[in-house]
């Protein structure tokens, strides 16, 4: 199904089936001006020994792009290491990850998932830097009430963080339920990350969040070196190359593995127009 599902659309958003495939994507990616957030495909692990087969992979991985000199990090999700097995499981092959990453001077950064992973995230990402590890970043996403306290908190460790406005089904008791008001939420989890001194990711393929962020980073002279956006590998590539047009770092996050199919399927939901591009190709393959 793998072949068959890729040829059918997947490609688009699935930086290849191997690491191999994925060094020609990032390296094209690379001369094209891009910087690269990469991520093995998969979440969930509930076998011991299946993580430590994750945490070598992302070893591995680095290796390779440090070996190959290319631009591009790592972001990972704890329930791929071990998290809903333990914590204490998951934090031992982030720090084993983050340990190998500090000696090729490369950064992994943290994915948030759905909220009931929040608070254990949160938990890690400050026991690692605790323990030394500054090569680390993790995420907020905007939809959740609790995000613009949970940064303020974050304040004293100057953190790196990527902003989101969340794709996980919340109930409206923790989450907003209605896209605008997450849209309003996220302009202001912009304006808040971008002055307290860390370092912003913003991750929005939303002409109106972009213009908003662009226009307060003026306003407010925001070094460069600052903030970045991020965009999703295969969506809105001219949208893409445009930001990058106007002298801004864009870094795509560009997953690859075999693992493909539920990351596809949540792509295909996220975004009706992405339908409609597997139909096309439905029609034409």
């Amino acid at each position: 199904m793998a072949a068959k599902g890729l040829k059918l659309g997947a490609r688009r958003f699935v930086a290849g089936e191997t690491l191999d495939d994925f060094v020609t994507i990032v390296r094209a990616l690379n001369d094209a001006g891009f910087l690269v957030a990469s991520a093995i495909l998969g979440e969930e692990v509930s076998v011991v020994e299946e993580t430590r087969d994750v945490t070598a992979r992302y070893k591995e991985l680095l290796t390779r792009l440090s070996s190959e000199g290319l631009k591009a990090n790592v972001a990972l999700k704890l329930t791929h290491l071990g998290l809903g097995i333990n914590e204490k499981l998951a934090a031992e092959n982030l720090s084993e990850i983050l340990a190998h990453a500090a000696t090729l001077g490369n950064f992994v950064r943290i994915d948030m998932e759905d909220s009931a992973c929040v608070d254990a995230t949160l938990r890690i990402f400050r026991a690692v830097r605790s323990a030394g590890f500054t090569n680390v970043g993790t995420v907020l996403q905007a939809y959740l009430y609790r995000t613009p306290a949970d940064l303020a908190a974050l304040g004293d460790c100057c953190p790196n963080l990527r902003l989101v406005k969340g794709a996980y089904l919340e109930p409206a008791s923790i989450a907003f339920p209605k896209k605008s008001d997450v849209d309003a939420a996220f302009k202001r989890l912009i304006e808040q990350a971008l002055q307290s001194g860390g370092y912003t990711a913003i991750a929005t393929h939303d002409d109106d969040a972009i213009r908003h962020a662009t226009e307060f980073i003026r306003k407010n002279a925001i070094p460069l070196d600052r903030f970045e956006f991020q965009m999703l590998y295969g969506v809105r590539r001219a949208l893409q190359a445009r930001v990058r047009s106007e002298g801004y770092t864009v870094r795509i996050a560009a997953p690859f593995g075999r693992e493909w199919y539920p990351y596809f399927m949540r792509r295909l939901a996220e975004r009706p127009a992405n339908l409609l591009f597997l139909v096309r190709n439905l029609f034409h393959s």
